[in-house]
């Protein structure tokens, strides 16, 4: 974090935002809104790297497993990321397609717990995103066998190596095994940070088109 960034963020919480916490909610309120709300102030905060979430899964069998991944979209449809899908998160996923995320702004004190349902996005939505990504990184996404052993570095570098030669003069193309998943989502939770860990948490259930909104013990 830059040391702008870290003044932003001290200016941040030196705005009283853990000792104003939340505010009473009603249920025809719009949690993907008051999400973004909060997105946003995580970036006006100057935060490193804000859209860094926890990606928790668990196998057909039930083995759970965890990892940092980057929200790369919100909407009314949900929550996005982009992965391998030869990766062990999208091998739980098929197998399992339930998730939950976590994202967490420390310096505001406060987090969001998402839990849904989870579904691949449209080849032309991968698309879209792959385009923007640095040509490095799509090099990479060919180049990398996700989860698969590695035997050595030189062997990764040896196969970016190769991709870059492959698609040497033009545009490196989508995989056809490389796209989005997206959480479709049936709970959200947005907790607040207070004194004497008295703090605020307000968990919002799906019920059909609309959403139940509930405050909950610390």
């Amino acid at each position: 974090m830059s040391l702008i960034s870290k003044l932003r963020a001290l200016a941040t919480f030196g705005r009283g935002v853990v000792t104003t916490g939340l505010t009473p909610l009603h249920s025809g309120e719009d949690p993907i809104e008051f999400f973004r709300e909060w997105f946003h102030e995580a970036e006006r905060a100057g935060i490193l790297m804000p859209e860094a979430m926890t990606l928790a899964t668990a196998s057909a069998e039930g083995a759970p497993a965890a990892r940092m991944v980057l929200l790369k979209g919100v909407s009314q449809k949900g929550f996005t990321f982009f992965t391998n899908y030869g990766s062990r998160k999208s091998a739980d996923l098929e197998g399992n397609p339930r998730a939950a995320l976590v994202l967490h702004w420390a310096i505001l004190e406060r987090q969001v717990r998402i839990e849904g349902t989870v579904e691949k996005i449209s080849r032309e939505e991968s698309q879209a995103y792959f385009s923007t990504r640095g040509r490095g990184s799509q090099l990479g996404a060919w180049a990398s066998r996700q989860s698969e052993e590695l035997d050595s570095r030189g062997t990764l570098e040896g196969r970016v190596r190769e991709m870059n030669e492959r698609f040497k003069g033009g545009d490196v193309p989508l995989p056809d095994f490389w796209g989005g998943f997206r959480v479709y989502p049936t709970r959200i939770e947005f907790w607040q940070g207070r004194a004497s860990r008295l703090h605020d948490r307000l968990v919002y259930d799906r019920e059909g088109d609309g959403w139940r909104v509930r405050r909950l013990y610390p």
